[in-house]
């Protein structure tokens, strides 16, 4: 209750519906399109867990798609609903992405989970997310996790913005070893790849990509948005060619983890 608050709360107040407008955002949009297109088949089934407003849904739905999607916040629901065009066969649903007793087991070809892990505090909550993202994905069918990184927003927020002793203050950064600490009231935990490696090994699954959707677009914000049109382009193909280069990961805001459900599933994350 205390997570859904802080949430409710939040996106109440936050246009996250224009969040991927921005040239930066763009980057983070076109990236993980780019990744979730290259496994798209015709007929394929996709269910995007803590959908947000529906971008990445209505985009696909709009393909010609059938999407289902859940989401937790009632403002972003309605936005998707309002979002939502005639021809599109996609649904929307309440929920929350530790429990999706109303999906059966083996129904999705994609399973998309781009929100929920920015949002999970404790070990339990993130490996029972991801066991119900698996359990409803068919064998061999994909899952596509999105994390955010604690050392981006360290330079980014704590360094750039120079609240970095506020930050040790609150205890939300070890001085020492800068692992960053985070609560349901400070909105987005933040991880390193080693602690999303260790989740996923958890469970009977093959990574097969593991990337940065966004790099190091936020801390160039307003270059980018000064950039011509020619040199954004430009900027892409760079990103395109370097994201799933380990030595730049860390700077990146948002990763993608990309893996395959093996069978038969078992739960040996719980």
């Amino acid at each position: 209750m205390e997570t859904l608050n802080a949430l409710t709360q939040y996106y109440s107040s936050y246009d996250e519906n224009s969040r991927l407008d921005s040239r930066r955002g763009q980057v983070e949009f076109l990236t993980t399109l780019r990744y979730i297109e290259k496994y798209l088949r015709p007929g394929m089934r996709v269910l995007e867990i803590g959908a947000a407003t529906g971008r990445y849904s209505h985009y696909l739905a709009r393909q010609g798609y059938r999407v289902d999607a859940v989401e937790l916040v009632e403002h972003n629901i309605e936005i998707f609903r309002a979002n939502t065009q005639p021809h599109e066969t996609v649904t929307v649903t309440q929920g929350n992405a530790k429990d999706l007793s109303a999906f059966a087991d083996d129904t999705y070809d994609i399973t998309l989970l781009l929100g929920p892990m920015y949002h999970l505090f404790t070990e339990a909550d993130k490996l029972r997310a991801l066991s119900e993202a698996i359990r409803v994905t068919k064998p061999g069918g994909l899952i596509y996790a999105a994390y955010c990184m604690g050392d981006a927003s360290i330079l980014l927020y704590g360094f750039g913005r120079g609240e970095i002793h506020n930050i040790i203050r609150d205890c939300m950064l070890d001085p020492v070893t800068f692992e960053t600490f985070s609560q349901p009231w400070d909105i987005f935990e933040l991880v390193r790849k080693e602690d999303i490696d260790a989740l996923r090994s958890r469970f009977p699954v093959t990574q097969l990509h593991f990337l940065a959707t966004d790099g190091y677009s936020n801390h160039m914000r307003q270059t980018l948005q000064e950039m011509d049109e020619e040199t954004y382009a430009l900027y892409l193909r760079y990103h395109f060619a370097t994201c799933e280069r380990v030595d730049l990961l860390g700077y990146s805001n948002h990763t993608l983890d990309i893996f395959r459900k093996e069978a038969p599933h078992a739960l040996t994350g719980i």
